[in-house]
C-alpha cells in the first residue's frame, strides 16, 4: 500500500510539470500572441493567461470550467489572471464557473481587441505578428523579460534590473541600424538571437 503522504509529494510534482508546460509560454523568447475563438475553457485560460497578448472573435466565452467539476483551479489560472484583470471578476469567474462573454473580456482588458469574424481576427493578429517581427530581436526580448520583471517586482527593483540590462545588451550597432534603415527608406537587418542548448550544461 502507498503511504498518502508520499503519494501527494508525487501528485504535487506532477502537476508542477504540468505547470511548467505554460510557464513556457511565458518565458519564450519571443512575444506569444493568442488568437482566441469559441469557448476558452479551463487548460485554455491557462495557455492563454500565460501569453503575451490575447484577441477574440466576437462568438468567444472564457470559463474557468474546474469549480463546475469540482476542482480548484491548478495549473496557472490564479497567479496570472489576477494580474491581467480586477481580482473581483476572477473571482466570480472562479467561484461560479460563469461565462464570460468576449465584449465583457475586452471590457476589464482580458482581451485587446474583439472581432467580427476569424478571418477578420488572423488578419490582425498575422499582421502585428509580422510588425513585431520587423523590430529588433534583442530590444524585444528584453522588452518581454522587463515588462514580466516588472509585474512580479517594486518598481524600484525593476528601474535597477533594467540598468543591469541596457548596461549589458544595449547595442548601439543595431541603433545606428535602425537610424540608418529609416533614413535610407529600407527594413534593418539585425543579427539573430543565438540558438539556446536543448540541454542545460
Amino acid at each position: 500500500k502507498v503511504d498518502r503522504h508520499v503519494a501527494a509529494e508525487a501528485f504535487r510534482s506532477n502537476i508542477r510539470q504540468i505547470q511548467s508546460s505554460f510557464d513556457a509560454l511565458e518565458e519564450a523568447r519571443m512575444p506569444v500572441l493568442v488568437a482566441c475563438q469559441g469557448g476558452v475553457i479551463g487548460g485554455a485560460i491557462d495557455m492563454i493567461s500565460a501569453a503575451d497578448i490575447r484577441w477574440c472573435t466576437e462568438d468567444a466565452f472564457f470559463c474557468i470550467q474546474e469549480i463546475n467539476i469540482a476542482m480548484t483551479a491548478d495549473v496557472g489560472t490564479f497567479p496570472r489572471l489576477q494580474r491581467l484583470i480586477p481580482e473581483g471578476w476572477v473571482r466570480e469567474l472562479a467561484y461560479t464557473g460563469r461565462r464570460l462573454s468576449a465584449e465583457k473580456a475586452r471590457e476589464i482588458g482580458l482581451v485587446n481587441e474583439v472581432f467580427a469574424s476569424h478571418e477578420t481576427m488572423m488578419e490582425h493578429v498575422l499582421s502585428t505578428a509580422r510588425e513585431i517581427a520587423t523590430k529588433n530581436p534583442l530590444a524585444v526580448t528584453g522588452s518581454k523579460v522587463l515588462i514580466n520583471y516588472g509585474r512580479d517586482h517594486s518598481t524600484r527593483d525593476t528601474l535597477d534590473y533594467i540598468g543591469v540590462w541596457n548596461a549589458a545588451m544595449l547595442a548601439p550597432p543595431h541603433m545606428q541600424e535602425a537610424f540608418a534603415a529609416r533614413a535610407e527608406k529600407r527594413e534593418p537587418e539585425y543579427p539573430d538571437l543565438l540558438k539556446l542548448r536543448d540541454q542545460p550544461m
